[in-house]
């Protein structure tokens, strides 16, 4: 991961990113987003991935996992505001989309829950 962006870890983090209910959910994943001000003055954002066990048995969802982990290293640290988390969660459309166009589905999820950078807004 790039400096600035940490890992969520903890099952309760996950629990409160899911009880802000802004999500967005594209062709390639779902996106949920929560504000978390204690990381904001740090320029900290934090992410965290998963799959449920509908996406497939475990090598399925290790895929899922590893091509999510893939697009947030490239598109979060320059697309999405810091002082946020960030839960990535797989569909079974994951594995087979076309990598261009998992980036583009979560810079498109980024702009609609509304932690889209707005320099990124016009690249």
């Amino acid at each position: 991961m790039p400096k600035g962006v940490e890992r969520l870890k903890k099952r309760a983090d996950f629990l409160r990113v899911a009880a802000v209910r802004r999500k967005w959910a594209t062709p390639g994943m779902v996106l949920q987003a929560a504000r978390d001000p204690s990381h904001a003055d740090a320029g900290l954002l934090r992410v965290g991935f998963t799959a449920t066990k509908k996406t497939g048995n475990a090598v399925a969802r290790n895929r899922i996992k590893r091509r999510l982990r893939a697009c947030a290293d490239e598109i979060l640290k320059s697309h999405a505001k810091e002082g946020w988390d960030y839960v990535l969660i797989g569909r079974k459309s994951t594995p087979d989309r076309d990598f261009s166009a998992l980036k583009q589905d979560l810079i498109k999820a980024l702009g609609k829950v509304g932690a889209l950078k707005k320099e990124a807004e016009h690249a």
